[in-house]
């Protein structure tokens, strides 16, 4: 089973729910240089009893490859799968990546305890954000557990410290360490 890192829906709302698909994103900011193959990620979610799959006709040689964009991976033929991005500290979506760590350093100012300057520093040197896309709607919780494993791997694997939206970052050991809840007054 995954290390507990529960993922709650967004409860922002698009301005024609009816027809936009919500999403919930969950993020690494890894430090490690490059990312692993996509391969290695199926291997290690085998091991934890996954079954993932790629999308049909998906180049054998792309799972060897580093320097990987996007792979979609199912956990259940009956539900949607999860979409996986990576974005780099260079390369064609340095602009995304370097959005998204202004953005949670930005959001980091506002916490002035030990834990938010361990993680300032993790998004500070990351090197790569994985980043999971999923449809909540349609998850089941063997889906957020798979969910979990993934992050799991980029967290053990390349040093990295996991952020879920709407709930905050996490310490390796799947505690929240900085709550970045929406709170209704």
């Amino acid at each position: 089973m995954a290390k507990e890192l529960p993922i709650l829906p967004s409860t922002a709302q698009p301005a024609d729910a009816a027809q936009a698909e919500q999403y919930n994103y969950s993020r690494v900011f890894c430090q490690k240089e490059n990312s692993p193959p996509i391969r290695l990620l199926l291997e290690f979610l085998k091991s934890r009893g996954q079954a993932p799959t790629t999308p049909p006709g998906m180049d054998e040689t792309m799972l060897d490859e580093w320097a990987w964009v996007q792979v979609t991976l199912g956990y259940d033929r009956d539900r949607k799968p999860i979409q996986v991005f990576c974005v780099r500290d260079r390369g064609t979506y340095k602009d995304v990546f370097d959005k998204e760590k202004e953005q949670f350093l930005e959001l980091l100012l506002a916490h002035d305890d030990i834990e938010a300057e361990l993680v300032r520093a993790y998004v500070e040197r990351a090197r790569f954000v994985l980043t999971t896309r999923f449809a909540p709607n349609d998850m089941t919780d063997e889906g957020y557990d798979f969910n979990g494993w993934i992050l799991e791997f980029y967290q053990d694997q390349c040093n990295g410290i996991v952020q879920i939206d709407d709930q905050g970052f996490y310490s390796p050991k799947g505690q929240l360490i900085i709550d970045l809840s929406i709170k209704e007054e």
